[in-house]
């Protein structure tokens, strides 16, 4: 049996992808190479995976109707992991229309994709940390409200979580939905804080920072991550149900701190101009793991003392510097 992994080419699709081949799962790869930010990256980060003889893959979009309900006659897929979305917060006031066909109409091709699946066990999707949106309660619980998104993108990923509620309820899948915070890693995202941090110190440009640099971020390092990931594909709900569970550090950071972990990996002092917050910018989050723990086992292992280093020699590595 095969695990459909969608943006394998991604950040997180590709380390879970490469997690489970190593421990011996065939995988079915699908990406679109999205041209959000440089797809060279991700056809990086998609090499090594095209070494392993348990390893396939099809460039598609996953909101391709034909392409993705295909799958169904070609695979014989029993476990999905659904990562493949448009991310990025201020992308989506510049093209909100993506977001929407890629979150939404992309995520209801692959609820369609699995209950069409006889054979299917699990089928676990990425949410995120922004559902939480203006809630000044920290740490976020899934228990909490998600009804007041401060951005777009939060409001394609809660009806993500919406939707996949209405086909378990209808269709009787077993669905489970990560809500990701602020992952970060060798192979991360050139959009996200610590590549943008990383790449503006070594050039010696200014570091943007916003709220006047009063911000608190769950920085995840990706093994950890990876190991949330799976362990929660392994253990899918005995009966139909879906079920939401954070990702997170549970140990939110100044990123100010965080910054000057990446001058002391560097060796070069960080410029930083200090912006007012933008009201689509969440100030902080901070995630509740009890759950996650108490039901997988799962707490996070690499402090950002540990893991900023790891992507900053990943980083120089990468761009031979």
């Amino acid at each position: 049996m095969t695990v459909l992994v969608t943006g394998a080419a991604g950040f997180i699709g590709s380390h879970v992808t490469r997690a489970l081949l190593a421990r011996g799962d065939t995988v079915l790869g699908i990406d679109n190479f999205s041209p959000y930010y440089d797809p060279v990256l991700k056809f990086a980060r998609l090499k090594p995976l095209r070494e392993s003889n348990a390893f396939s893959f099809i460039e598609a979009d996953i909101a391709d109707r034909e392409a993705m309900l295909g799958l169904a006659d070609r695979h014989a897929i029993d476990r999905i992991v659904h990562l493949a979305a448009q991310p990025g917060v201020r992308h989506s006031l510049v093209d909100p229309y993506v977001y929407v066909q890629t979150n939404v109409m992309g995520h209801l091709v692959m609820l369609e994709l699995a209950r069409g699946l006889t054979d299917l066990k699990h089928f676990i999707y990425a949410s995120s940390s922004s559902v939480y949106g203006g809630n000044r309660k920290l740490p976020f619980a899934v228990d909490d409200r998600v009804d007041r998104p401060v951005s777009l993108y939060a409001a394609t990923k809660r009806a993500d979580e919406l939707m996949s509620e209405s086909y378990v309820h209808v269709h009787g899948l077993k669905a489970t939905g990560l809500r990701y915070f602020t992952v970060y890693g060798p192979w991360g995202r050139p959009d996200m804080s610590p590549y943008i941090f990383a790449k503006a110190i070594h050039e010696g440009r200014a570091i943007e920072l916003f709220h006047l640099g009063f911000v608190k971020r769950d920085y995840s390092y990706i093994d950890d991550i990876v190991a949330g990931t799976v362990a929660v594909l392994d253990k899918p709900p005995e009966t139909p149900v879906h079920r939401l569970y954070n990702l997170g550090a549970a140990d939110s950071e100044d990123v100010v701190y965080v910054i000057k972990l990446f001058e002391k990996a560097l060796g070069r002092e960080a410029r930083v101009e200090l912006k007012p917050g933008d009201p689509f910018d969440m100030q902080e989050t901070a995630a509740d793991i009890t759950d996650t723990t108490r039901d997988f086992g799962w707490k996070p292992k690499v402090p950002v003392e540990e893991g900023i280093p790891k992507f900053v020699e990943w980083f120089k590595s990468y761009h031979r510097l």
